[in-house]
Parts: structure tokens; sequence; C-alpha cells
């Protein structure tokens, strides 16, 4: 059954900010390269895009009972930040997970994380990895 999954890109903001323009431009080539090789292999990309670095990032957070507090910056401190992610339709999440990891988890470092999008007209999540 073909579901929706979203893949989370996770990197090392600190290698992104002394990247050369060469790097820059040989990464933007392998995302190029994974978007290709995905539609060839049947896997249908409906959305994507690269997120901005988190200081940029505004938090909204509440406690029990409490105010709502929006500050700047990212909510808690990590060594990998979400810097992006693809949404795809398929029914191989794991052949889509090994995809992603051979083409997308380079010398850069980083993960990603594939979650399923759950249908709001009350379908349940696609199956667990």
């Amino acid at each position: 059954m073909t579901a929706t999954w979203m893949v989370l890109l996770y990197g090392d903001e600190k290698f992104w900010t002394s990247a050369s323009a060469e790097v820059v431009d040989r990464v933007m080539r392998e995302h190029r390269a994974y978007a290709a090789a995905c539609a060839e292999q049947g896997y249908t990309m409906i959305g994507g895009e690269q997120l901005g670095f988190s200081s940029t990032a505004i938090t909204a957070r509440r406690s029990e009972g409490g105010p709502v507090e929006v500050t700047d910056g990212p909510f808690s401190e990590t060594a990998e930040y979400l810097g992006g992610y693809y949404v795809f339709q398929t029914d191989d999440p794991k052949g889509l997970a090994e995809l992603t990891g051979e083409m997308l988890i380079t010398d850069t470092g980083g993960g990603a994380e594939l979650r399923p999008v759950i249908q709001v007209d009350g379908q349940r999540p696609a199956a667990a990895l």
C-alpha cells in the first residue's frame, strides 16, 4: 500500500557555515542526483525544502497552565539540527531509507529519519519500519 513518508535530514550546522562554494555545489548536485534516482526507482516526491539555520528559528512553548512564550532560536541545543526535508509517496519505505543513506549521508555527516505522514481523514500511519 502506498503511503506518504517524510524524510527528515539532520546535520551539523557548523559544517555549513564554513563550507566552500565548491562543497555546497557538490552537495546540491548530490541532492539533484538523489531526486533523479528516487524517480527512477518509483519513489514519488511530492515536496521538500532546505531549512534556514536554527539561529533563525522562532520557538513557541507553553508550560502546563502557563502563558505562551515566544523566543528566538531553537528550543534545545543539539549537535545535529533539522536542515531540510523531502516528502514521498512509496510502498517501500525501507528501500527509500537505504537510498537516502547511500546518496545523502556522505562526508558531510548527519543522518536521516523517515516518518509516516498521518492522514487527517483518520487513516492510520503506515506500518513502522
